[in-house]
């Protein structure tokens, strides 16, 4: 299925937004360049903690600015809502770290399974402003249990469904700026609790390891990302950055092949709770930036109470001066606060 908006022109203009929906994935459209798509039904292993993801991002020149699978941290993918230490379960990917362990395999990685799209919405038509919103429901399940049946042999083992944790209502939207060459994705979950018993959400910081406190809304560079530079109201640099709160960041690096520079720059509501929190960023090792809201303090998640958190993530052709970051941020933070 195409979704686009009603033009009186033989062509679609260079900013008009469209999707397509393959029954797995969305792919988000400006004219004629993909520059997002949304895998909403991955086929990961459980190990990674299947979770929808953005991947691949790009400007609006076609410069790709995730990566997904990277060898050294497979369950890494582009950009996605990921959490580590949900309680007892784990839906970031990869190895739990916990006090009584440290990084161990333990048998945790849930999944956050897509249910359905509620709505899918063209709320715009083109140029500045012009935007898709989607609305989903997911449902948070623990790691299936695998249990093998009396009498039988290995291969008659069964696989039991995991128990439910978490219901989710995400809303995210592509829209265009009207300013400069970048474009946003809107984002909000709100999770809500249905284990039956209450959920600390935390990191491997508030189980002891220093300064890792990631989890939240994750992104990953490309390789030649490498090595770039942070900004935000704060001023600029590396891997200080780590920990830092501010109620905007921003990273650029350099691309292979077209030595072209391309930034990303995230914006949190500062609705949300404990905002502005701490960010996770990292430079010198690999290119990585996220919301951490548990960076540093198990925040709970009670029956009957669910936790909403907003961002907007701007993907911008170009690196960023301090008055084209603030100006960004200044125009994601208005679409924010008008995507009601």
């Amino acid at each position: 299925m195409t979704t686009t908006a009603q033009t009186t022109t033989q062509t679609a203009p260079a900013d008009t937004l469209s999707y397509t929906d393959d029954g797995s994935s969305l792919t988000l459209t400006v004219g004629t360049q993909d520059i997002a798509t949304y895998t909403y039904r991955p086929t990961d292993d459980q190990y990674e903690s299947p979770r929808p993801y953005f991947h691949p991002l790009t400007t609006l020149e076609g410069d790709e600015v995730t990566i997904s699978r990277p060898w050294d941290h497979v369950w890494h993918k582009g950009l996605s809502w990921a959490l580590p230490n949900v309680g007892e379960h784990n839906f970031w990917g990869g190895a739990t770290y916990t006090r009584e362990t440290g990084y161990s395999n333990l048998d945790n990685n849930g999944a956050m399974n897509h249910e359905a799209f509620t709505s899918i919405e063209v709320t715009g038509i083109e140029g500045g402003g012009a935007g898709i919103t989607a609305a989903e429901t997911l449902l948070w399940t623990a790691q299936p249990a695998v249990t093998a049946q009396p009498d039988e042999s290995a291969a008659a083992s069964k696989t039991e469904a995991g128990s439910p944790l978490i219901r989710e209502q995400r809303r995210f939207a592509i829209q265009l700026l009207p300013a400069g060459n970048a474009w946003t994705i809107l984002f909000e979950s709100t999770m809500e609790n249905v284990s039956g018993a209450e959920i600390g959400i935390g990191s491997p910081t508030t189980e002891g390891r220093d300064n890792a406190g990631y989890g939240g809304l994750f992104w990953r560079g490309p390789r030649s990302f490498t090595g770039g530079e942070f900004r935000s109201e704060n001023g600029t640099g590396g891997d200080e950055f780590m920990g830092t709160r501010s109620p905007w960041i921003a990273f650029t690096g350099q691309h292979d092949v077209t030595c072209r520079k391309s930034s990303i720059l995230f914006v949190e509501d500062q609705a949300n709770p404990g905002a502005s929190n701490q960010w996770f960023a990292r430079s010198s090792m690999f290119a990585c930036l996220g919301s951490a809201p548990f960076f540093s303090e198990v925040v709970p998640l009670k029956e009957g109470q669910p936790l909403t958190y907003r961002y907007a993530v701007v993907i911008s052709d170009g690196a960023l001066e301090d008055q084209q970051a603030a100006a960004l941020a200044h125009a994601a933070k208005t679409a924010l606060d008008a995507w009601a």
